[in-house]
């Protein structure tokens, strides 16, 4: 057992209580090598925000119980943006160092890789506590959880937990403890909840189709802030933020024109500045222009003779941000000249054009250009390099890296005009150095070609650092895991080794994994995610146990990930060894890692014991009898029931209704 184990009786700790599994080994020699150590706590502790943004958790290990709280609580004073790999393990030292009942003092985002308690010891955690906890847990950024499906499941339990279930109505004060879980609510809780629910939805990344439509319904109703469509003012429909992206056409037509004018133009103005998305800013135009065109088309129309009847566009023209409103894509091809094009093809292109308008401007280009856009122009047309062919790329003369930086910054490349603005960079002598790999991201290594990767020297793929390459497809991961093993084969220690390879292992075969098991790396649960599925299939249950280390009872927060889920069917029972019989509810915070797997194991195979909400019976190979009573320690109740995994992960927007 962990350090403090007697407070879990508490029932302000129970809130937080470890369900991972207190599994010690000896720590792998040298890993204060370029980390955190004991010996330079104090300056880690008041350290800045750069700095603690490289915090690496086989060095913090070393860090006795008052040097990591000092450290915790510096990193939520500096408000420190820490990558979900790094919580996850420092959540476990917390829990390690019996720290997780000063939660109130640590970062949000850490918050939200604290165990809830098991469903039966919600009883004994006091109202308070329990609201306290979610409601600062629920000002974390949920993403961060992209990886651990269960983890967020058990938020969400949790938190309806504090409500005392689900009521038929969610209350401001709901809302509020609520956060940013609202995210995961489903349609009709949206349309039930009070109206400052548009506060929760601001803060989603995203939102469904059926969550787009219920905020819509809210909005029609007239029964928020705003009031009725025909009664919304500028100041209102700027107060939705990037809500006001999501609402639909019809509303739009009920809002008086003036109002609905001057929000275009904000909304257009605050896109030109760089602060509303490109993704936003389009489907808003989209919407708008669309209501637009349903009451134009209402109205009678009159021949003018003539293809433009808007006049010609020019660069005055260009500056206002009602442009898009006065010409649509038909006007803009027929009212846009070849020298205003060229001379003003930067304030063009700073307007959200719709993909129709984009691909005028484009046949345009092409006009004004016939032989290849030149080079000075090319860093202009970012947002229209996606329809761009692999052949078309190839006239193109790209010879400066602040070239390909300009046509790679957005999201709007994809993979055949990656690899094509790449090469030809190339083939005009350009390298693809360390500062290049940075401004571009590791996204942009998934669709490099093979060739190009290769090209990169081990020395500039030393000094770009980490780069997150975890949305590669796997033969792209088993080239960069080359590379990056040219890069850093040499490192001298395995601490530093490890550091240095850990984004790339997606791509390491079998025997990479089991010289770092063997090594006591004690990965963390995303990268372990990240490993290569077939590779995985390979390990075996000690294996996985060694080398995940302290963080192995983290497979119960990501047991319904595809890598995970998929390991632990191709297990047989022979593997796991005999069947645990001494555990009854034994929370996994003192669980051994064979009895956790077990546990794991029965929750994806579902072998036919009576599980029900929260437990699972675990019944003999060779029997229909239960386990055996297992004693008082950290009991309750029956004999042979473990914790069950809560539920299956709920699809984005169907919580609250956890599927069991």
């Amino acid at each position: 057992m962990g350090p403090r184990a007697g407070a879990l009786a508490n029932p302000g700790l129970i809130l937080v209580m470890w369900l991972t599994a207190h599994w010690s080994r000896p720590q792998a020699e040298g890993f204060s090598q370029g980390g955190l150590d004991a010996s330079r706590a104090d300056t880690w502790a008041s350290a800045n925000t750069s700095l603690l943004q490289g915090f690496w958790c086989q060095p913090a290990s070393q860090l006795s119980q008052d040097q990591l709280s000092a450290l915790i609580r510096r990193m939520a004073s500096q408000q420190v943006l820490l990558k979900a790999w790094q919580l996850s393990c420092l959540a476990n030292l917390a829990a390690r160092r019996g720290l997780q009942g000063d939660f109130a003092l640590h970062p949000p985002d850490l918050l939200l890789f604290y165990n809830p308690p098991p469903a039966r010891s919600l009883a004994q955690v006091r109202e308070a506590d329990c609201r306290a906890f979610t409601r600062r847990a629920a000002q974390g950024d949920t993403e961060l959880l992209a990886n651990l499906p269960d983890q967020r499941a058990a938020l969400q339990h949790l938190a309806l937990a504090c409500l005392g279930g689900l009521p038929p109505r969610l209350s401001a004060s709901d809302l509020l403890l609520l956060g940013v879980l609202v995210c995961d609510m489903d349609a009709s809780s949206i349309v039930a909840s009070d109206p400052h629910v548009l506060q929760n939805l601001q803060r989603c990344p995203r939102l469904t189709p059926a969550q787009q439509a219920a905020l819509n319904t809210l909005l029609a109703r007239g029964r928020t802030m705003l009031g009725p469509p025909s009664s919304w003012n500028l100041e209102g429909l700027q107060a939705l933020g990037p809500l006001a992206a999501y609402i639909s056409p019809s509303l739009w037509m009920q809002v008086q024109e003036a109002v609905g004018l001057a929000f275009f133009g904000s909304m257009v103005a605050t896109y030109r500045t760089g602060t509303l998305s490109q993704r936003d800013a389009r489907r808003f135009v989209t919407s708008f222009l669309e209501a637009k065109a349903k009451s134009l088309s209402s109205r009678p129309k009159r021949g003018t003779g003539r293809p433009c009847v808007r006049g010609n566009i020019t660069a005055a023209t260009l500056q206002d941000n009602l442009f898009l409103l006065h010409y649509d894509c038909s006007q803009l091809e027929f009212c846009l000249g070849s020298r205003v094009l060229r001379a003003n093809l930067d304030p063009l292109l700073q307007h959200p054009l719709p993909a129709e308008c984009q691909r005028v401007v484009k046949a345009k280009l092409a006009q004004v250009y016939p032989s290849g856009i030149p080079e000075e122009q090319l860093q202009l047309i970012t947002s229209l390099v996606y329809l761009y062919s692999f052949t078309e790329i190839g006239q193109w003369n790209i010879t400066s890296r602040n070239t390909v930086m300009a046509l790679l910054a957005s999201d709007v490349a994809l993979e055949n005009q990656t690899e094509a603005i790449l090469q030809k960079f190339l083939d005009h002598k350009g390298r693809v150095t360390s500062a290049l790999l940075v401004a571009i991201g590791g996204s942009r290594l998934c669709w490099m070609s093979p060739q190009q990767i290769q090209a990169i020297q081990p020395s500039e793929f030393r000094l770009a650092g980490a780069l997150d390459i975890s949305s590669c497809p796997q033969s792209r991961k088993n080239v960069l895991y080359t590379k990056a093993r040219e890069a850093f084969g040499s490192t001298r220690t395995t601490a530093a080794y490890y550091r240095l390879m850990r984004p790339y292992l997606g791509g390491a075969p079998v025997e990479e994994l089991q010289y770092l098991a063997q090594a006591n790396v004690s990965m963390d649960i995303h990268t372990f995610t990240n490993l290569n599925p077939q590779v995985l299939q390979n390990l075996s249950v000690d294996k996985v146990t060694t080398l995940l280390g302290q963080n192995v009872g983290d497979l119960q927060k990501a047991r319904s990930h595809p890598a995970i889920s998929s390991w632990l069917r191709s297990l047989n029972r022979s593997a796991l060894g005999s069947p645990p019989t001494h555990l009854g509810y034994l929370p996994l915070a003192v669980a051994l890692p064979s009895s956790l797997l077990w546990l794991l194991y029965w929750g994806t195979l579902g072998p036919g014991g009576d599980c029900s909400w929260g437990t699972c019976t675990m019944a003999s190979e060779h029997s229909n009898v239960p386990a055996p009573h297992a004693g008082k320690l950290g009991l309750v109740d029956g004999a042979g029931r473990l914790p069950r995994p809560l539920c299956k992960p709920p699809v984005h927007g169907t919580w609250p209704r956890p599927t069991c």
